[in-house]
């Protein structure tokens, strides 16, 4: 039997994520015969710079790319020509390759899932990652009180419900999304059962972050460059200052920290315009010369985070964000290094109490600040085995291959039994 699958992405591969939570669990799923096809909408810059990096690396394990350019403007109806154009190129690749299965990644591509099931009895997987439709809402992308908006939120939360009906398979990110979507009446109504969810975190390679790869004279050249000193508390945070971070609160945290442990640096590990972090600090009373924020290819990650002694994330606690799975944190936890984090943002807090790796905070506030820059100590006490012990139990790529590779097997089966 032929295992062909077409991987629909409208995020690129030269995207971040592209290279963490799409390419690595397609490598792993090789391994089981199956053979891929992927479709994705690149953003012309990263395509540039990344392109052909990213074709070199899955032309070594036979995987076939069909990169389209993303389109941004004008809006919805630049979502729409690629919407076309999808479909358009997946249906030219299904007359060459005959695919069993269609692998959606979130909602746009999830379109052209459906028709390609409706059209030539393909197995669908809507991978749909998180809330969509409710995080361009919670973003501020989709205001409603513009009337297109509402119109288009409403349009997807009904073509939310239709992709899950039409599924052979959900997957979800987190244990807390698949709870609510089996609360919702319409699912109660037809049956738990009648949906399956597969949750499969943001995993990690955790032979890249791993902290045993690290070596002591590399780290020591890096400090100096970045001026840190081998007795310096090293504060971390790793990703966008966008909506979604709480950069003031974490800036307010580190304020705090300030004035309980000395010669304190906070180090962002970002692609983001390093002013949107300068021009803050006279608001919280922060030195310059404390904050550290540098861009980072991802294989270079291990290393700046090798450098400090805690990591951090405030993300904004919202409906949405229920679904969510940081990907920073495993890669975090696979280096061994404690975190601050806030609840309500998917089962981060949950993992971080089962794991004992590092201190939720519940309020932003001073009061909850200091209770966890006091419960410091006892974080680093923790070993760093013990850590990315909890990493291996919950992100592990290997695991995320194999759960993947369960739905597979079931969808081919369900589509065996329609034929």
């Amino acid at each position: 039997m032929k295992n062909n699958v077409l991987y629909l992405s409208y995020d690129g591969m030269t995207d971040p994520l592209g290279q963490s939570q799409v390419i690595p669990y397609l490598i792993g799923l090789k391994s089981y015969g199956f053979r891929f096809s992927i479709i994705s909408f690149e953003k012309p810059d990263l395509y540039e710079q990344r392109g052909q990096m990213i074709r070199d690396l899955l032309e070594n394990y036979d995987i076939l790319w069909y990169p389209e350019i993303y389109h941004k403007s004008p809006p919805l109806l630049s979502t729409l020509y690629d919407l076309m154009k999808m479909r358009k190129v997946a249906h030219r690749l299904h007359t060459k390759h005959t695919f069993q299965v269609i692998h959606c990644r979130s909602y746009i591509s999830a379109f052209v899932g459906v028709w390609m099931k409706k059209k030539f009895g393909t197995g669908f997987i809507f991978d749909m990652r998180g809330f969509w439709a409710d995080e361009r809402v919670e973003g501020g992308i989709w205001k409603l009180k513009n009337p297109v908006f509402k119109v288009v939120y409403n349009f997807f939360k009904k073509k939310e419900k239709y992709f899950l009906q039409q599924a052979d398979h959900v997957i979800t990110l987190t244990r807390k999304a698949k709870e609510i979507i089996h609360n919702w009446n319409w699912v109660r109504e037809s049956g738990t059962a009648a949906i399956a969810i597969k949750v499969i975190p943001c995993c990690t390679d955790l032979e890249l972050f791993d902290y045993r790869q690290q070596e002591e004279a590399s780290l020591e050249s890096m400090r100096m460059d970045l001026g840190i000193s081998k007795g310096d508390f090293v504060l971390s945070y790793v990703g966008s200052f966008g909506s979604w971070y709480m950069l003031d609160e974490m800036l307010w945290f580190f304020q705090r920290l300030q004035k309980n442990i000395p010669r304190t640096k906070f180090m962002m590990l970002s692609k983001d315009n390093p002013q949107l972090v300068y021009s803050k600090l006279g608001t919280y009373g922060i030195d310059r010369k404390d904050i550290i924020v540098r861009q980072s290819e991802r294989k270079n990650m291990p290393k700046y985070l090798m450098l400090s002694s805690m990591s951090i994330f405030f993300i904004l606690p919202v409906f949405s964000k229920k679904a969510s799975s940081p990907t920073k944190q495993g890669e975090i936890m696979g280096m061994g290094i404690p975190l601050i984090a806030n609840s309500g943002i998917g089962d981060s807090d949950t993992i971080i109490a089962e794991s004992g790796c590092g201190h939720v905070i519940h309020d932003f506030n001073e009061d909850e600040f200091d209770a966890a820059v006091a419960h410091i100590p006892v974080l680093l006490q923790q070993s760093r085995e013990r850590i990315r012990q909890g990493a291996m139990d919950h992100y592990a790529l290997t695991t995320g291959v194999e759960r993947y590779h369960e739905v597979y097997c079931q969808v081919m089966e369900k589509k065996q039994l329609r034929s």
